[in-house]
């Protein structure tokens, strides 16, 4: 059976790996071009690109997935089967060039979660199972019929970047599998009930700033779902911090919501019904820090208060 991969993170790594362990043939894979990445903008290759070269995979970098010469070439391969996880959405006429399908990665329990953050809302809301789902592609987004789901709980104090690596090393499995059942005919499709889908949007700034004045919990919830990337944040004295550790402490506050409150190195902050702790942070211009060193830093005013304003 011959395999066209398309991925570009970290993400969909393992699965490139798992399918080539499985001894299946990967004809080519499919990645972004490079671009320029961090605080100076150097040119990085994608993941999955240094990924193919270890494993001396032929690669495509195309700038378009909808350019005539992508798509030629594409043709050129007939794959028996695509398989995409974590790439760009693909035309009508890519997805149906492989023979068998092209089949997508998904990293929640669809219908839940569509979209392109998944695993983010997953924690924000608060959700105690998710999960990855393999799922044929149509012309909408996420709303193709299923092959397979693999659910994995979610840990009360796990982050979104901690959750991604599970369910990634999951997708994994997750994939060889869906191969495994196209390649014996054994695939046994269920339709999506739309009545349960709920959007998991492209994250904005906008979506990371943080109101003290909602439950302890409903923050902590915020602030691991958007750790370590692109973090949660306030304002404090005029500048920006950002949030990407908590902890709920059954505490109940006792002044305004957004109060810091320094204790013997711990840094917790006063929410609409109890305290949360602050285990680590970052202020704007610094290094990332555990709250203990941050407060030694800092020198904190008592009083001082988180705010949604940079004024």
């Amino acid at each position: 059976m011959k395999i066209v991969f398309m991925g570009t993170p970290e993400f969909a790594v393992p699965s490139l790996r798992a399918i080539v362990e499985a001894g299946f043939e990967v004809a080519a894979v499919v990645t972004n071009q490079d671009e320029p990445q961090g605080r100076g903008l150097k040119v990085q290759p994608p993941a999955v690109k240094v990924a193919a070269g270890e494993l001396g995979l032929p690669l495509i970098q195309t700038p378009s997935v909808k350019e005539p010469s992508f798509v030629q070439r594409l043709r050129e391969i007939a794959p028996d089967v695509i398989v995409v996880v974590a790439f760009r959405i693909l035309p009508r006429e890519v997805f149906t060039i492989s023979k068998l399908g092209t089949f997508n990665l998904h990293a929640s329990l669809l219908p839940r979660y569509r979209g392109a953050a998944p695993i983010n809302w997953a924690v924000v809301n608060g959700e105690r199972e998710t999960g990855v789902t393999t799922f044929f592609l149509d012309e909408h987004m996420d709303t193709g019929n299923i092959i397979l789901r693999k659910s994995t709980l979610i840990g009360e104090d796990e982050t979104a970047g901690e959750l991604s690596s599970r369910l990634s090393s999951l997708g994994a499995e997750a994939v060889v599998e869906t191969l495994n059942l196209i390649n014996y005919n054994r695939v046994i499709l269920s339709e999506q009930d739309d009545s349960l889908a709920c959007k998991a949007p492209k994250i904005s700034k906008e979506d990371c700033l943080i109101d003290w004045k909602r439950s302890a919990r409903e923050i902590h919830n915020f602030i691991r779902g958007f750790s370590p990337e692109p973090g949660a944040f306030s304002f404090m004295n005029g500048k920006m911090v950002k949030m990407f550790r908590s902890g709920l402490t059954g505490v109940v506050a006792r002044a305004e919501a957004g109060t810091l409150f320094i204790d013997d190195g711990r840094l917790s902050v006063a929410c609409a019904d109890e305290m949360l702790e602050v285990r680590e942070l970052q202020l704007e211009g610094k290094k990332r820090l555990n709250a203990r060193d941050f407060v030694r830093g800092a020198r904190i005013e008592p009083g001082t208060q988180l705010s949604t304003a940079r004024n």
